[in-house]
């Protein structure tokens, strides 16, 4: 290997050029342990800052504001360390007026590095501005929450003031649209009352087979002198049974109940408000949620008319269900559960028939009037006439019939003295 007075002397032949007094050669030579570590520090320098380059990219995808944050801080903190490398290097190697070739390269090389990291710069800039961008968007979307969780305060404050159910209102900027008032819908509600009264009637007819009662015997007390069809009609007398009790009051506004001081004065927009209010809900939540409401005191009357406390007795040994419910309360049994579902049916029918102007008037068919196809409906439609001179006549009532308006909603009958096709 050559010493560094031969190559000085080879540098003047060859090129006749004059040169710094402390060319980067003779400066690299005399320490180059320090410029191999400076030369490593910087790739190693380049490459972390590739590394947090890449990172910063795998942080937007998908997006993440905290990883692009420190991601980003790592960047601009390998930049910092490059800039440092090259201070350092510049303070103590002055550039000299004539380098050899592999100086040149790798001047070379640290000018491709640099333009490398002005790109990286660039980039850092871009998303720095995409993430200011997306922070923006994202604190729009908060506020767009904010407010309309603000809106939704609000429409609930004003439909738990109203007395209506979210599942019958819709609001839109304080616009409430709900079930139109019509006599269909009150013809829809008297169907309803009407299944009730007959699903009602099965558990009430099993519990007095368990019990031992004579279903026969019960039959006839409820109405005497029946000719039943077939023997299975007797079921009807313990829907008419069911029909009557419930209905007792029907055309008073407050259903023959002593009304509380508390509750104020009843209009038609307040039965109807009253009516979109409970015909969605759970009749076992109405009542737990105000046990002394109007509602849940007209479920205790009628359960109390309903089932005779000698009934009740031989359904479950005891009055202790009786008892709680005399007492103000609503047990939780399946058997109280079945009539809440009754008792809610028939609730909603009175309050739908006091929404109207002037309110719906209910009217009954008697025993042993003659059959009138224009105000009754049999509920057994397949009957012959025993004596076709003869009309037929009522035995039973099983949902009586309403005037709405100018119309008529027949009453359910049950006919004594004819015989079913088979």
């Amino acid at each position: 290997m050559q010493n560094s007075g031969a190559k000085d002397t080879q540098l003047r032949e060859s090129s006749n050029q004059k040169v710094h007094p402390q060319p980067m050669e003779e400066a690299a030579n005399q320490n180059p342990e320090a410029m191999e570590a400076l030369v490593s520090r910087i790739f190693a320098n380049i490459s972390s800052l590739k590394s947090a380059y890449i990172q910063l990219q795998a942080a937007h995808t998908p997006y993440d504001p905290d990883k692009i944050q420190a991601a980003d801080k790592l960047v601009i903190s390998e930049l910092k360390n490059l800039s440092e490398l090259k201070h350092f290097y510049r303070e103590n190697n002055p550039k000299p007026v004539c380098v050899s070739p592999q100086d040149s390269r790798l001047a070379a090389e640290i000018q491709e590095q640099q333009s490398l990291l002005k790109t990286y710069e660039v980039m850092v800039k871009k998303f720095q501005s995409e993430i200011h961008n997306k922070d923006s968007e994202i604190l729009q979307l908060e506020q767009q929450i904010q407010e309309a969780n603000q809106k939704r305060v609000k429409l609930e404050k004003n439909l738990k003031l109203r007395g209506l159910s979210a599942k019958e209102s819709e609001g839109v900027n304080g616009v409430f649209s709900s079930l139109d008032l019509s006599p269909d819908l009150f013809k829809s509600a008297v169907e309803a009352a009407s299944r009730a009264i007959h699903d009602f009637s099965k558990p009430l007819i099993n519990m007095m087979k368990a019990a031992g009662w004579d279903l026969d015997a019960a039959a006839n007390s409820i109405e005497p002198n029946v000719n039943y069809a077939k023997r299975a009609h007797k079921k009807y007398a313990f829907e008419s049974h069911i029909c009557q009790r419930m209905f007792v009051g029907f055309q008073d506004e407050n259903f023959s109940m002593k009304k509380p001081e508390k509750n104020p004065i009843e209009t038609k927009e307040s039965f109807f408000q009253q009516y979109l209010a409970l015909r969605e809900m759970d009749p076992l939540d109405a009542v737990g949620q105000d046990p002394d409401s109007t509602f849940g005191i007209f479920c205790q009357g009628k359960y109390l008319e309903v089932l005779h406390q000698k009934m009740e007795a031989s359904f479950f040994g005891n009055l202790d269900q009786r008892n709680y419910i005399m007492g103000g309360g609503h047990p939780r049994t399946a058997f109280y559960q079945a009539f809440l579902k009754l008792a809610k049916s028939i609730w909603l029918l009175h309050r739908l028939a006091h929404s109207f102007e002037p309110s719906v008037k209910i009217f009954q068919a008697k025993r042993d009037s003659e059959f009138s196809e224009v105000y009754m409906e049999s509920v057994v439609k397949n009957f012959i006439l025993e004596d076709v001179d003869e009309k037929p006549k009522v035995g039973l009532m099983v949902m009586p019939g309403f005037w709405i308006g100018g119309s008529v909603i027949q009453s359910q009958v049950y006919l004594t003295g004819v015989k079913v096709a088979e």
